[in-house]
């Protein structure tokens, strides 16, 4: 049962809307309950499988590791949430300037970004991956001196090739959608791209083309956060359900699920 509504960015248009109707026939049939749960705002970017994106073959909804574990939070905290699906560079500005009310999109708690927002507690823990085709050689980040380096706008991946650009002859291109870059690695426009190795391997599974190398690098900051307001009365109760389902073993089964064998489009 779908527990959240979809709108989209562009269009601002409500795509699951039975829910009102629902509420409407529960009331004159005088079983609704007294307390209307409180309706939260989730701001998401939908091409990051398998955390977040849609399944064309399956239909139009979101769905992904982040939707299921919102889901859980929704149902231990008490509130229901409609999804805004946009470009992940806009994510931050969005809270900031109250259209969504909290995050879940693979984001990382950087110290820029938590000079804007805050985070709960890292709940997912992932290493970076440099994608480009077979036979390039491109192993580690001082392989890509001298080439051009696609990464998605606004990621921590974007901010550790800007930091390797300052070190190194390297062109840094940006990109707003994971699929873009796979296909631009693909079409030869870029040498190589940075992605997060849970995402990367699906293409890696469908596209014997492209190689993968993890990037050891201890000090690039790491894992997946929920990003809310800053002072959002919220965050302390998110971060005792992730707790909890941390202890339950619930995160590991969402992370069997979701990342054992997923394999991208």
């Amino acid at each position: 049962m779908k527990k959240y509504m979809l709108l989209t960015a562009l269009s601002g248009a409500m795509v699951l809307s039975a829910c009102g109707s629902s509420e409407e026939e529960a009331s004159s049939n005088g079983s609704g309950s007294s307390e209307e749960k409180p309706m939260l705002t989730m701001g998401t970017s939908a091409d990051y499988r398998p955390f977040e994106y849609v399944d064309t073959a399956q239909g139009d909804e979101i769905i992904g590791y982040d939707i299921d574990l919102a889901n859980m939070i929704a149902d231990e905290l008490g509130f229901e949430f409609e999804i805004i699906d946009m470009e992940f560079s806009g994510l931050v500005t969005a809270l900031t300037n109250d259209q969504v009310d909290f995050v879940m999109a693979a984001m990382t708690p950087t110290a820029e970004r938590k000079e804007n927002v805050d985070f709960t507690d890292v709940y997912y823990v992932a290493q970076d991956m440099i994608i480009s085709m077979d036979g390039s050689g491109l192993a580690t980040p001082e392989d890509l001196d001298g080439k051009t380096v696609g990464v998605q706008l606004g990621s921590i991946q974007q901010e550790y090739v800007d930091g390797l650009a300052e070190e190194m002859d390297i062109t840094v291109e940006t990109r707003n959608r994971i699929p873009e870059l796979m296909q631009d690695v693909i079409n030869g426009r870029f040498d190589a791209i940075i992605v997060e190795n849970t995402v990367a391997q699906g293409y890696l599974d469908s596209n014997e083309e492209l190689v993968g190398e993890t990037i050891e690098v201890d000090e690039q900051e790491a894992g997946s956060a929920v990003a809310l307001q800053k002072g959002s009365e919220w965050t302390e109760k998110f971060n005792e359900v992730l707790a909890e389902l941390e202890e339950s073993g619930e995160l590991d089964k969402l992370a069997e699920k979701w990342f054992d064998g997923a394999a991208a489009e």
